[in-house]
């Protein structure tokens, strides 16, 4: 017997119809059923040109629609909490974009509520399902390194480097703009997928580009947020993690990690400034032997590539989502490890405004 599809309202259409959208409809147990915007008119047009049966600009009647029994949730970051609550309680299922809230504390919130409702909440950590991420994890588990002594991250692009892009809610720090959100979520997790929970932090976070044009007034207004972050990070036996992230580096490293240990290294990285996802190279070394690249298994390969690279793993995300709802029982990447992504984002902030080092609270601390 075939199972029923599930009804997704789009719920955000910048990423949402660039890659959510996609996404879904590459899926086979996913439909694109409804789709939101605040503006009625833009609502209709997309539902029309990506033939969706229901628009509206009123989120109830998203939520109330009796083909809507999930929602893709893309919108600005301070958006999320708010609307990601109104489904759960609603009894929808939640493909949320990180970061995953505004503070760990409204993350803690709605990880509770998503208990309570017994809905499934997946975070779009799409990197944990890039092949050679994969493999990388694969091999760290095999203990290819042996006991680790150094980790190094750099992430370093070009997305915010002309100071003429306009000033919206990215260059605002309360409304979860700046380079920790965005990049910044995504190394967090993938550290916690990869080492575990860290225990302490340091971090400095700096604005290159002080102010940028409104196109709304024709004014220059401050940028609150952060383009470049530089944190250090301890593992709980005190290994350290160096992580360099910005988005304002023009031809910039691009996105690296390495791993250093008694036994071996290993060296994961993408050069390029435009596709984030395709690209990676995997080097390996042991005995001190000269680095050399590692094939990637052909079993983890994506079974389908398109156009825009950032498709394919968000498709094996929503396949862990759907196997969530399928289950009735949270499945990584969900709210536990969007709640700790914030959680070091919040102390990242904490450290920075304090000038010094912060202790990072463990999960089963913080959730009490």
């Amino acid at each position: 017997m075939t199972a029923a599809p599930i009804g997704v309202a789009l719920v955000g259409t910048g990423f949402g119809e660039k890659v959510h959208l996609p996404a879904f409809a590459a899926h086979h147990r996913t439909q694109v059923t409804a789709v939101y915007h605040r503006d009625a008119a833009k609502a209709q047009a997309i539902a029309t040109a990506h033939n969706i049966p229901f628009a509206s600009d009123n989120f109830d009647a998203i939520l109330q629609h009796p083909n809507v029994q999930a929602v893709s949730i893309s919108t600005p970051p301070a958006l999320h909490y708010p609307m990601a609550k109104s489904a759960i309680v609603a009894g929808k299922h939640v493909f949320l974009e990180k970061p995953t809230t505004l503070n760990a504390t409204d993350a803690k919130s709605l990880y509770s509520l998503a208990q309570q409702h017994r809905v499934a909440v997946t975070l779009d950590f799409e990197f944990r399902f890039i092949p050679a991420w994969q493999y990388l994890h694969e091999l760290l588990q095999s203990g290819y390194v042996g006991n680790i002594r150094y980790i190094k991250i750099d992430w370093l692009g070009a997305s915010r480097a002309n100071p003429t892009r306009a000033w919206n809610w990215y260059a605002q720090r309360d409304q979860g703009g700046g380079t920790l959100g965005s990049i910044g979520s995504h190394s967090f997790d993938y550290i916690y997928w990869l080492f575990g929970e860290v225990s302490r932090l340091s971090a400095r976070l700096s604005t290159a580009i002080h102010d940028r044009p409104d196109p709304a007034t024709n004014t220059l207004k401050p940028v609150t947020s952060d383009d470049v972050c530089n944190i250090t990070l301890e593992l709980p036996n005190g290994t350290p993690i160096q992580v360099c992230l910005s988005a304002v580096t023009i031809q910039g490293r691009g996105h690296f990690i390495e791993i250093y240990g008694d036994k071996g290294t290993l060296i994961l990285g993408n050069s390029s400034q435009t596709d984030y996802i395709n690209g990676f190279q995997l080097l390996g070394s042991q005995n001190g032997l000269d680095l050399a690249e590692i094939t990637i298994p052909d079993r983890l390969a994506f079974p389908q590539i398109f156009e825009d690279g950032r498709i394919a793993p968000i498709v094996r995300v929503v396949n862990q989502w759907v196997a969530s709802i399928d289950q009735g029982c949270p499945i990584a990447p969900g709210l536990r490890e969007g709640l700790y992504s914030q959680l070091v984002m919040d102390c990242c902030w904490e450290s920075h405004d304090r000038g010094q080092w912060v202790n990072v609270p463990s999960l089963a601390k913080f959730l009490g």
